[in-house]
């Protein structure tokens, strides 16, 4: 049976709704941070690099918690202070002047995300019914994506990357999505699950740390969102300074607004088909994927060339956030949805590293030699193969894996 649009939960369509606002604002900001560190204020591209995977930094050490407290004191706390903080940080990095204070803004950014996301998502399966969860999963990420396709494209009209006045845009965006929130929150309840208050720390610690089959898959993803971290942060310095692509800065804009147009495309056919199999397949076949997009970048320069490379870089983008949420909600005790969404943050790591080193690499062998900066991060990022194959024999071997929207029993 076919989920219907009226089954989805009030909460669930302002999430979504205010997710497509949101990302824009992002879309429009977030990208460009780099170009601007590195012609505007004077930035190595390591340190640009750096202050990109900051707000990863941060999300590792606090996503975790986030989803925990969730779990203890409540969604509507947590995403509240979360998204009001957003709005603040937003403003913060309109005003920044220092390349320090760029630094700890988007420290503060991962921050909120990290509190922001598990919650949110945990807050989606609360309120849906278990046949219709990944049917919401999946229009919040198309909701991302739709604000994806125009925020690019605005932040190339508002130049972005010269200027931090869109950021002010979306500070002004995350304000009125939380004063939308905040009044939903007054008109419908949300479900408590009572154990919620009474899990200890350690204990949801231990719970997570001990379950192979999400510690297997954790460490897997943790490789891919490392070669999918460069779309954003590497390859924004290398198209903006390569000198075999002409009009880098402006063709990496439209490269973003292509991304985002590619997944609204397949998202759902992809979807049709990968939810016949493990999630666990689909992370796999995701990484495959990004890898040979990223090897390609050094070799093909011309447009048909990366219209190619976006395109199957999105693919492999789409079958591993598509379907990492289904697994994580098939795998989560009903008490500990927000602890495990939450811990899933420590996939961040590849995130932070990522930046990193491929601004480590661009420092290093310069943008005129992209051979050897793509390769060896696609390498890098083919490691989580062995891992994710592994976390899909333990769950053939134990049967741990069933059809989307149905609850697995430790």
């Amino acid at each position: 049976m076919k989920p219907k649009w009226k089954e989805i939960h009030p909460l669930s369509w302002t999430i979504i709704a205010g997710t497509i606002f949101g990302r824009m604002g992002t879309a429009m900001s977030i990208p460009f941070l780099a170009i601007y560190l590195t012609q505007v204020k004077g930035a190595s591209a390591g340190f640009a690099g750096a202050v990109i995977a900051a707000s990863s930094l941060v999300g590792i050490a606090a996503s975790f918690y986030g989803g925990y407290v969730s779990d203890r004191f409540g969604r509507k706390t947590i995403m509240l202070l979360s998204i009001f903080g957003w709005t603040l940080v937003f403003v913060g990095f309109a005003l920044a002047d220092n390349v320090w204070t760029f630094f700890l803004m988007n420290a503060l950014n991962g921050l909120c995300r990290a509190l922001f996301k598990p919650t949110s998502r945990a807050l989606l399966s609360d309120v849906s019914k278990p046949d219709t969860r990944l049917f919401v999963f999946n229009l919040r990420y198309t909701a991302i994506n739709l604000g994806v396709v125009f925020g690019p494209l605005l932040g190339l009209y508002l130049g972005s990357s010269k200027t931090t006045m869109p950021f002010l845009i979306a500070g002004l965006i995350y304000f009125v999505y939380a004063a939308v929130l905040a009044v939903q929150f007054k008109k419908h309840t949300v479900p408590v699950i009572e154990t919620n208050k009474r899990i200890k720390m350690q204990e949801a610690f231990q719970v997570t740390k001990t379950d192979r089959v999400f510690s297997l898959t954790l460490i897997g993803s943790i490789l891919c969102l490392f070669g999918y971290s460069h779309f954003t942060s590497t390859l924004a310095q290398y198209m903006s300074a390569s000198p075999f692509i002409e009009g880098g800065t402006e063709i990496f804009g439209m490269m973003l607004t292509l991304n985002a147009v590619a997944v609204l495309v397949t998202q759902y056919p992809l979807v049709h088909i990968a939810k016949r199999f493990s999630p666990i397949l689909s992370l796999m076949t995701g990484n495959v994927l990004i890898t040979a997009s990223l090897f390609s970048l050094s070799f093909f320069h011309d447009v048909l060339s990366i219209v190619f490379i976006v395109v199957l870089f999105t693919i492999g983008e789409v079958l591993l956030f598509s379907m990492l949420d289904v697994l994580v909600d098939q795998i989560a005790p009903p008490e500990l949805k927000g602890t495990y969404f939450g811990a899933m943050g420590f996939t961040q790591l590849g995130s932070v590293i990522g930046p990193w080193a491929g601004g480590m690499l661009l420092d290093v062998f310069g943008a005129e030699k992209p051979f050897f900066t793509f390769s060896i991060l696609s390498v890098v990022t083919l490691f989580g193969i062995p891992f994710l194959a592994a976390a899909f024999r333990n769950v053939k071997n134990a049967k741990y894996g069933r059809p989307a929207g149905k609850t697995l029993h430790h």
